[in-house]
């Protein structure tokens, strides 16, 4: 089966029948007819999605919808037996992604699942590629493309000698020993190789001092840091 998909709705021939429209598209669909359990469901699950009902017994989706989005921000589909524009600017308010009115159909209810999948795959994996991202001063730093430049130029670096750029980038004005290094960007741990390390921090400075930077201090003693100052 595929993404799981948590159906919150207390008419249980409609979750029944939601739940089979979804299997048919290879989803996962896990039913819950109130408030209460679907929150349960929604931490030990973790589903990719929520459809939710607003009007449910013991704890309402209104309700539910404030308490997941404390935590997450999986799509949330409101599901609503009103018309009312009110009720809907209630919804989206609270951090629901759409709104459907009862009566729907469910092959249009699956379509939209689909969209806010898809529309929430795009933003997290633009999220996370902006997480590997690095600007300090004039260096630029990509981690998924393993580039670099410098005052708008290519930087020429070796994979290793990029790895341990960003991660000393990574944690500005941080002082990291040789071995705390050593461990992070060769991935080994007990013993270090001091010499290395050493090497590697001269080719980064000879490097970056050709742009007149110096970004990699020694704090004597302790180890390396990296610092704009």
């Amino acid at each position: 089966m595929g993404q799981k998909i948590l159906i919150i709705e207390d008419e249980k021939e409609l979750a029944n029948i939601l739940g089979a429209y979804l299997e048919v598209e290879q989803f996962e669909p896990i039913v819950r007819n109130d408030g209460k359990e679907g929150l349960k469901t929604f931490k030990e699950e973790e589903p990719s999605l929520v459809l939710l009902d607003i009007m449910l017994p013991i704890i309402d989706g209104i309700q539910v919808c404030k308490e997941i989005r404390q935590y997450s921000d999986v799509p949330i589909i409101m599901i609503s037996a009103k018309s009312g524009e009110m009720d809907k600017v209630i919804a989206l308010g609270i951090g629901a992604d759409d709104y459907v009115t009862k009566p729907f159909s469910p092959l249009e209810l699956v379509a939209r699942v689909k969209a806010q999948l898809r529309r929430y795959e795009k933003s997290t994996t633009t999220s996370n590629m902006k997480k590997e991202e690095i600007t300090v001063g004039e260096l630029y730093l990509n981690k998924s493309s393993y580039s670099a430049t410098i005052k708008g130029e290519i930087l020429t670096l070796t994979t290793k000698e990029f790895e341990l750029l960003y991660f000393l980038a990574k944690n500005p004005n941080q002082v990291f020993s040789k071995e705390q290094i050593y461990n992070s960007v060769w991935g080994y741990s007990g013993y270090c190789d001091d010499n290395s390390i050493t090497v590697y921090i001269n080719r980064l400075r000879e490097k970056l001092g050709k742009y007149k930077i110096d970004y990699i201090k020694t704090v004597w003693g302790a180890g390396y840091k990296f610092s704009e100052q």
